[in-house]
C-alpha cells in the first residue's frame, strides 16, 4: 500500500505544472514539466480583467500545452491582488479541470515562517523562500518588483524576515508624478554617473541609487547574519540589469518564486 501510493506521489510530481505568480504590475506564469520550465510569459496583471478575459488569454498563451495540461496537469497560484486571485482559480476549473493550489501562509512549503505574523507574509516571498531553502543556507532573495523586497532564509529552513523597499519603476515614476519638469526616462544602465543632461542625471540616480540601495541593505543583511555569508539570489524584471552593477548579487534567477511554487506544488501532490 505504502510503495503505490509512493509511486502515485512521484508520478504526480512529474505531472506537468502551471505556476502562476499575480503581482501587482506583472503576473508571470510558467510551464514545469518535472524540474524543467518549459515555457513562461510575464504580462500585466490586469486588476479590471473578467474569469472569461483571463481564460481566454492563458488558452492563448498555453496553446501548446493544452491536451496535457487538461489531461494530467496542475495548476499553483501565488498572489498578491485578492480581487483577481478568484478568476485564475476559475480559469484552471473551467480551462483544465483542476482545483488549483493556492499559497497562503497557512499552506506547507518546505519552509518555517518564524517571524511573529506569519499571515503577514504574501505568497510571493513564500514562493521566493520555499525555492533558495533547498540549496545553502543562509540566503537572501532580493525581488525586484512593485516593490523591492528582501528575504532571508537561515539553516533549518527557517524564514525569518526581510525588508521591504521602494520598487525601482515605483521610485521613479513617484519622482516624474511629483516633479513635472522632469522627463520620463527608460531605466537602464547609463554610461556613466556624472549626467551631462537632465535625462542622463535621472538616469544615473534611478539606477545606481537602486544598485546602492541593493548593495547596503544586502550588506547589513549579511552583517546581522553573523559570519557565514549567505548567497544572494535576485529575482524579477529588473535583476539582470542590476546584478550586472550590484557588488552583493550572487546569482539572477527571473524564474525563481515560479520553482518556489513549483517546489511548493510538489510537498501536495498525492
Amino acid at each position: 500500500m505504502r510503495q503505490r501510493r509512493n509511486r502515485r506521489r512521484v508520478a504526480a510530481k512529474h505531472a506537468p505544472l502551471l505556476a502562476i505568480d499575480i503581482g501587482n504590475t506583472h503576473t508571470v506564469l510558467g510551464v514545469f514539466r518535472g524540474e524543467e520550465l518549459i515555457d513562461l510569459w510575464r504580462i500585466s496583471s490586469g486588476w479590471g480583467r473578467t474569469g472569461d478575459e483571463v481564460r481566454m488569454l492563458v488558452e492563448t498563451l498555453c496553446h501548446d500545452y493544452l491536451a496535457e495540461l487538461a489531461a494530467e496537469g496542475r495548476v499553483c497560484i501565488g498572489s498578491v491582488v485578492p480581487a483577481i486571485t478568484e478568476e485564475y482559480e476559475k480559469m484552471a476549473g473551467r480551462l483544465f479541470d483542476a482545483q488549483a493550489l493556492v499559497v497562503t501562509p497557512a499552506t506547507s512549503a518546505g519552509v518555517r515562517l518564524d517571524v511573529p505574523d506569519p499571515s503577514s507574509i504574501g505568497a510571493d516571498r513564500i514562493a521566493n523562500a520555499a525555492a533558495v531553502a533547498v540549496g545553502l543556507l543562509p540566503a537572501i532573495v532580493v525581488d525586484l518588483g512593485t516593490a523591492t523586497t528582501f528575504d532571508v532564509v537561515r539553516p533549518g529552513k527557517r524564514y525569518v524576515g526581510g525588508v521591504i523597499a521602494p520598487g525601482i519603476r515605483t521610485s521613479a515614476e513617484d519622482l516624474f508624478r511629483r516633479a513635472a519638469k522632469l522627463p520620463k526616462v527608460e531605466i537602464r544602465r547609463p554610461r556613466r554617473c556624472i549626467g551631462r543632461t537632465t535625462e542622463e542625471s535621472i538616469r544615473a540616480g534611478i539606477y545606481f541609487g537602486a544598485v546602492a540601495t541593493i548593495d547596503g541593505i544586502v550588506r547589513r543583511l549579511q552583517g546581522e547574519l553573523g559570519r557565514k555569508p549567505a548567497r544572494v539570489v535576485a529575482t524579477g524584471g529588473l535583476a539582470e540589469l542590476v546584478a550586472r552593477e550590484s557588488e552583493t548579487i550572487d546569482a539572477v534567477d527571473e524564474a525563481l518564486t515560479l520553482r518556489g511554487l513549483l517546489r511548493i506544488a510538489d510537498l501536495h501532490a498525492s
